[in-house]
């Protein structure tokens, strides 16, 4: 036993000089027990950072996306991730590990393959991105992307290797080489096919090479001109619909006046001519941006109840001309869906029930079902014959002839229905009893919402007595919209003012209740920006609603990230009215309508 006094090399008995005389604490300088107590809190900091760096790297090697594992080429793994027991189509990584004794044989699908790549790696040292085949548990291949680290420190053939899984890059190249051997194989039947007719044809050669390059022009053309149809459908309707707002606004005027009764009948006939245009120029919109697949869903949490109700206000006044008996029967349930598509399938097939019955009455309704929620139209109208029920969704189908009476239209409804309603992906079902009547319904998935609800009602139909004091400012770059905008508004009572631009408004200086601005100004200014400016220059937040003829998703969208309402053109004055009402109720608030 060795002294107190005594140091560990004294107590070991051996000569000074000799090295094994010294322990490793005498060393690093911990020999004695004073010296180990001042340096072991620096140690155990050092040993706790490489804990953690050894767990940060367990972690990693655990969680890698790719397969990682160390292995003898002679013989099995030593380690390796879960990611390559799933590659190989292990449950875990003990079972490949346990299993796969023979990379060799077990692992690899050909054995000349491993060969070639351990002589390489022998040779290299390293690969990198290796295409390979790896056997999985069930003996079927999986393609991969293998990168091998030799690891001589470790042993003669020792390796560390990460494996990527490229099963869909690999499908998808076969799939491009079938499709290129395809394209060949059709190449080649075509060019045989064309050689063998031209065999004794020779003369007509010329002829043939003339009309296919007519063929050519004629289809570029088509292919430019389909491509352009819907840009020019939407600037033609555009043009058009600006003076066919002007005309209606001002036709309406004349319907408010006091007409005798021969005036204010063909009044009334010039008005429906109008609505009748109108419609034509919508569906037609509609239609185009429906088969060109432009128009797209912009799903949100709807009121079914709410969106219901607004269309049975709209349709309450149609019912009661006709003495047609009316009646809504609806659920409180929110849908996710489109709120504009769904309105004008719904808006369509309400118009049809009113446009072919005569007596009766029609029945909008709402009714639960397991799956969902079924929204159907019922009317007691002429009905429709059994082999007719496919035709009456195709273009500019009529189901009466325009010498049989009652109200027409373009045709264009039912077909705007089905192609909305296979872009919402719903089912429009029909049946009918020729002579009795007609049942439309449209089957959607009901979904609840627990975020905010967008209830879509249309503008009441109810009116206030007057706009007396009511001062409009109007702007439209469009002289004949701006003079039928005012007859219309003076006639209603309004004062109002128009200008075309935010500089000519400023220049009336008159502090105005309402504006009424057109999206399209000059000088590539914008409705909203007009607003904006507008509200910026008098400093208060001025009730405003923007009317255009752009019908476009985008220009929707846009003025909806403005908050600000829109009505579109040709603008119906009963809607007007409702939108005059409620920023007239705005105004009084103090607040913008959102």
């Amino acid at each position: 036993m060795k002294k107190p006094s005594e140091s560990p090399a004294e107590a070991s008995g051996k000569p000074e000089g000799d090295p094994a005389r010294y322990g490793i604490g005498d060393l690093i300088g911990l020999g004695r027990q004073s010296v180990r107590k001042n340096y072991y809190p620096v140690l155990q900091e050092r040993i706790d950072e490489l804990e953690q760096e050894r767990n940060r790297y367990k972690w990693l090697f655990e969680n890698a996306l790719h397969g990682i594992f160390q292995a003898n080429l002679r013989g099995g793994f030593i380690a390796a991730n879960p990611a390559m027991a799933r590659i190989c189509g292990y449950d875990s990584t003990e079972d490949l590990i346990s299993q796969v004794i023979r990379l060799r044989e077990q692992l690899f699908c050909h054995s000349g393959e491993f060969d070639a790549l351990r002589q390489a790696l022998l040779d290299e040292g390293s690969l990198s991105l290796r295409e390979t085949y790896l056997r999985r548990k069930d003996n079927t291949p999986v393609a991969v992307a293998i990168t091998l680290l030799r690891r001589p420190d470790l042993g003669p053939e020792r390796v560390e290797a990460f494996v990527a899984d490229i099963t869909e890059r690999y499908q998808a190249r076969e799939k491009l080489k079938q499709l290129n051997a395809d394209l060949e194989r059709r190449v080649e039947e075509r060019t045989e096919a064309l050689q063998n007719a031209n065999v004794g044809l020779r003369y007509q050669i010329e002829q043939r090479e003339k009309v296919e390059q007519e063929l050519v022009v004629a289809v570029n053309a088509a292919r430019e001109a389909n491509e352009s149809k819907d840009k020019y459908l939407a600037a033609a309707s555009h043009d058009l619909l600006q003076p066919l707002n002007a005309a209606r606004l001002l036709v309406s005027a004349l319907e408010d006046s006091a007409l005798p009764k021969n005036e204010a009948g063909i009044v009334h006939r010039v008005q429906r001519s109008l609505e009748s245009a109108e419609e034509l120029l919508a569906d037609l919109l509609d239609i185009s941006k429906l088969d060109q697949k432009a128009m797209q869903p912009e799903r949100v949490p709807v009121d079914i109840g709410g969106l219901m109700r607004g269309l049975a206000e709209e349709f309450e006044p149609l019912a009661e001309n006709a003495d047609l008996d009316f009646r809504l029967r609806t659920c409180q349930v929110m849908v996710q869906t489109d709120p504009r598509m769904l309105t004008r399938i719904l808006r369509n097939l309400l118009s049809n029930a009113f446009r072919y019955t005569r007596k009766g009455g029609v029945l909008f309704a709402a009714r639960r079902r397991r799956n969902g929620l079924e929204i159907g139209v019922w009317d007691s109208g002429i009905g429709i014959e059994p082999d007719k029920l496919e035709e009456i969704f195709t273009e500019f189908h009529q189901i009466l002839h325009r010498d049989n009476g009652g109200r027409q239209g373009v045709g264009l409804g039912l077909a705007i229905v089905d192609r909305m309603a296979r872009v919402l992906d719903y089912e429009v079902r029909v049946a009918s009893r020729y002579g009795k009547g007609s049942r439309f319904t449209v089957a959607l998935p009901q979904a609840v919402s627990t975020g905010a609800v967008l209830s879509v009602v249309e503008p009441s139909v109810t009116h206030p007595t007057s706009f007396n004091g009511l001062l409009v400012l109007v702007i439209d770059n469009e002289k004949v919209v701006q003079e039928s905008m005012r007859a219309l508004l003076e006639l209603w009572g309004c004062d109002v003012v128009t200008a075309a631009s935010v500089k000519e408004a400023v220049a009336a200086r008159r502090e105005m209740d309402i504006i009424l601005a057109d999206y399209h100004l000059d000088d590539d200014q914008t409705g909203c920006e007009a607003v904006l400016a507008l509200r910026h220059h008098y400093g208060r937040d001025i009730p405003a609603a923007i009317l255009t003829a752009d019908r476009s998703d985008e220009i929707h969208r846009l003025v909806a990230s403005a908050s600000l309402p829109m009505l579109n053109k040709p603008v119906k004055p009963n809607r007007l009215r409702a939108l005059v009402t409620s920023l007239m109720s705005a105004c009084h608030e103090g607040r913008a309508p959102m």
